[in-house]
């Protein structure tokens, strides 16, 4: 299997090569943007000791943060599957979408209407500036798959890396099953 170009709605998979790295170590990032001038994800795999009624307590609504990556950690993002409800939302593909009026969402999270498995809040985002993603894909930092969760959203985060892993398959396996501190081995 080989890696695929980065696209919009393609996922990112950390090479085993970045453990050391502790922003991206064991990092699968959904890619929501992708152009000649920048790139933009959400780190699929990491969540936090966080619900959204601990950021935003007019909410009253426990659904678990993530960290999206190690830019602007004090900003909340949002991926989700209600274009309908979300005015002003970006198309991922796959029928998700990013971000859209925050004030409308508010409104529906206060009512109860937004189903936990539609929808995916994150701190923070990684990105890259022109051409550096396609410089880190050529250091075998990063491996581009295509999605292929039919929710990500109900998936279970702490076996994404894992998954993609074994998929790929050869060398990679061994490292799917290693513990993910090599010194505990």
């Amino acid at each position: 299997m080989h890696s695929l170009t980065p696209k919009k709605g393609r996922v990112l998979i950390a090479e085993p090569s970045i453990l050391d790295n502790p922003s991206f170590n064991r990092s699968v990032i959904l890619l929501t943007e992708h152009n000649e001038k920048n790139t933009v994800g959400f780190i699929l795999n990491k969540p936090l000791d966080y619900s959204l009624k601990d950021l935003i307590p007019t909410s009253n609504c426990d659904f678990q943060i993530f960290q999206g990556g190690p830019v602007e950690q004090d900003s909340l993002y949002f991926i989700h599957k209600l274009p309908e409800l979300i005015p002003k939302s970006i198309e991922i593909g796959e029928g998700m979408y990013w971000g859209g009026n925050f004030e409308t969402l508010s409104e529906l999270l206060e009512k109860n209407r937004i189903p936990k498995e539609k929808i995916r809040f994150f701190l923070g985002y990684s990105g890259w500036g022109a051409q550096q993603l396609e410089e880190e894909l050529k250091t075998n930092s990063w491996f581009c798959v295509e999605n292929d969760f039919a929710n990500i959203f109900r998936a279970n985060s702490s076996s994404f890396w894992k998954k993609y892993l074994l998929k790929i398959g050869g060398k990679y396996k061994l490292w799917a099953n290693a513990p993910s501190d090599p010194n505990l081995n």
